[in-house]
């Protein structure tokens, strides 16, 4: 039995910390512990903590707990890991086999960094277009989206907290745009500005929060909307600090 709980927490644990929707990591746990032949399925989730309880027909009972570190948005990964659900529950999959299909998917290289900052600046860039910017203004937002996300990856990897994180990139962002306005490329920074700051939104969060939400887990809406208005602010702020210092604000 401890052997396949720790195969169903593997899997709860990579799908909360790829984003998944707490209903979703819940549901698969539980139903991977009934295809192994739990009576009974205990499972409480949150964004930073898994609780899972699995009783068997013999009257055993096993508890685990994880400690979720950090999280992020990983849709490839969710789609594997739900795959990978479903054929444990139809299939009847050994502890080997799970093993070695978790080890595939772990293996599977993310999008490298150069990509990343390619489609940050396409958004940046196209979001100013958008909103009403020249294309001498897109142009120069593409550029900055890039290095943006550029930014935004060397404070993962030294800081490794992501409210911290966007509030440097709003910052970097500023202070690129400002400086973009004093070299006299562009006219104006708003549209730009905005487009800009589109890619550091959290929609995805809020998203998931309100389907939490909506789902009946009000905890984990709650925890993940405060870590979306978190972010909000710290966008906000890193905009605010910049222009203060430099005197664009009074």
């Amino acid at each position: 039995m401890t052997e396949l709980l720790n195969c169903a927490m593997d899997i709860g644990e990579q799908l909360l910390v790829c984003g998944a929707e707490i209903h979703r990591v819940e549901d698969s746990v539980k139903r991977i512990c009934e295809a192994f032949g739990a009576v009974r399925t205990d499972v409480f989730i949150i964004t930073s903590s898994m609780v899972v309880t699995v009783h068997d027909s013999n009257g055993n009972t096993c508890t685990q707990t994880r400690r979720i570190i950090s999280t992020g948005t990983d849709f490839e990964t969710i789609h594997c890991l739900n795959a990978l659900s479903r054929k444990i529950c139809s299939e009847q999959m050994t502890v080997s086999q799970i093993q070695t299909e978790l080890a595939r998917i772990a293996a599977v290289k993310p999008h490298p960094l150069w990509a990343e900052c390619l489609f940050y600046a396409i958004i940046s860039g196209a979001f100013t277009l958008f909103f009403g910017g020249g294309f001498i203004e897109a142009a120069v937002a593409l550029v900055i989206g890039g290095l943006i996300r550029f930014a935004m990856w060397v404070a993962d990897k030294t800081v490794g907290n992501r409210i911290f994180s966007k509030f440097l990139a709003s910052f970097a962002a500023t202070a690129l745009a400002f400086a973009a306005l004093k070299l006299g490329w562009v006219p104006t920074v708003d549209n730009m500005m905005i487009g800009i700051i589109m890619t550091l939104i959290p929609g995805i969060g809020l998203t998931n929060a309100l389907r939490d939400l909506f789902t009946g887990d009000s905890i984990a809406g709650l925890l993940r909307s405060i870590e979306a208005v978190l972010i909000a602010l710290a966008i906000a702020a890193g905009y605010f600090l910049f222009a203060a210092l430099g005197g664009v604000v009074g």
